[in-house]
């Protein structure tokens, strides 16, 4: 039997630059039709799909706006990581929402905005690690 496979799929008005801002944070586009990009999350997928398109698709009214009640997260192995991809993240073009800092739950993370408006925390968790397990 084969793993099952999640994938994450952002609609985006701009696939070009979205494309451009995700390489831009070192990571490799996958072989993608031109209508789409995948890249390899450890696991898991993110796909980015033209706005209307994805609205299309899901059957939805695609003027969504405001705050979409969804953020993904990315997990380090330190705070300096957090504050690293923080300063990667707003020089390819993100919006930062909230500087990284200690939080309530013991960890250290910050927040920023794509390119599109789509939300992400950068998170270092010192109790417990967060990724792929080491196979070694």
């Amino acid at each position: 039997m084969k793993p099952r496979i999640s994938m994450i799929t952002l609609g985006v008005r701009d696939l070009p630059r979205a494309i451009a801002f995700y390489e831009a944070l070192g990571w490799t586009r996958l072989e993608s039709p031109p209508s789409v990009a995948f890249f390899d999350l450890n696991g898991t997928w993110l796909g980015l799909f033209g706005w209307d398109e994805l609205a299309e698709d899901a059957q939805v009214d695609p003027r969504g706006d405001g705050f979409r009640g969804v953020a993904l997260a990315h997990n380090l192995a330190s705070e300096a990581e957090v504050d690293a991809l923080m300063a990667e993240a707003i020089a390819a073009g993100a919006e930062q929402t909230k500087a990284p800092q200690k939080v309530f739950w013991g960890g250290y993370s910050g927040y920023f905005k794509d390119p599109e408006g789509h939300l992400w925390e950068i998170a270092y968790n010192p109790m417990m690690w967060v990724g792929p397990v080491d196979k070694e």
